[in-house]
């Protein structure tokens, strides 16, 4: 065995202890709400559970407005998926293939908004939002982190990558630029929509402290804030709460899991023709 393949082997071994180091929380929460309470507190704890059971899943769907939360987190990951790819897309196009006086300021700009935090930005666009009549609303969940600097940059970086050569031949033969945007480039950058995806379904997803802001009212909450509010004061059903958490992870891991070609397909393109 030659030193290129030991050192390879090596490597492999690396990774997989990281990736295992790495998922080892998520695989207890998930075996984890296969058992009873009682089971969770034993001395000396069991990585698998003694006895599964599928009661804390039955109890955690059963228990108040579970589903409600669910399809208001679903709501808004999917809608505000679909437009900050939109958006982006687009406005990585325009920043990549057109000339127009201020365009470098422009990504500039914008590049320097990833430096302003969260907090700075709260206050005004609540006030926005109430003067729109958008609290309480999944919209106003949905529309302030729409367009996000992060998707505009990944979709300008990747797009200055594809050959003008299409553009140009597209509208020699009298396509207009929704044609060319939409069955041209878009097709072209499947791998950067899916990516962009991925980041924004997880963020929008996984998102507690916005919602906390907008919402207030109980049957527009999301799943993270329900979960939130499943931790009582006094006492904590772990097996409903360590259910609950499972189901929340399904739909991140889906989207992953539908995407994950095209995603690689970005990544190595991007690493490739950096």
């Amino acid at each position: 065995m030659n030193k290129q393949v030991k050192t390879d082997i090596g490597k492999t071994i690396l990774v997989a202890i990281l990736a295992i180091l790495t998922l080892f929380p998520i695989i207890w929460v998930v075996l984890s709400s296969f058992k009873p309470q009682s089971e969770l507190f034993q001395i000396p704890m069991s990585f698998f559970p003694r006895t599964w059971t599928l009661e804390n899943y039955s109890e955690s769907l059963g228990r108040g407005d579970f589903l409600l939360y669910f399809r208001n987190s679903l709501v808004v990951s999917v809608v505000s998926t679909a437009i900050t790819v939109l958006i982006n897309t687009m406005a990585g196009y325009a920043l990549a293939k057109f000339v127009f006086p201020g365009r470098n300021i422009t990504f500039t700009i914008m590049l320097a908004t990833l430096m302003i935090p969260l907090q700075v930005i709260m206050i005004p666009i609540f006030l926005q939002l109430k003067r729109f009549g958008l609290l309480n609303t999944l919209w106003g969940i949905i529309i302030p982190p729409a367009a996000t600097p992060t998707g505009v940059f990944l979709a300008r970086q990747y797009m200055t990558t594809l050959p003008d050569s299409l553009i140009e031949a597209a509208r020699m033969d009298g396509g207009g630029e929704g044609f060319i945007f939409t069955k041209v480039i878009l097709p072209m950058s499947k791998p950067i929509v899916a990516t962009i995806a991925i980041f924004s379904f997880m963020w929008r997803w996984n998102d507690y402290l916005w919602p906390l802001i907008v919402i207030s009212k109980s049957s527009k909450q999301t799943i993270q804030q329900a979960l939130a509010g499943f931790v009582g004061q006094l006492q904590i059903n772990w097996s409903n709460l360590l259910a609950m958490t499972t189901i929340t992870i399904l739909p991140v891991i889906i989207v992953f899991i539908a995407f994950q070609n095209f995603f690689m397909q970005g990544v190595t393109a991007g690493a490739v023709k950096g």
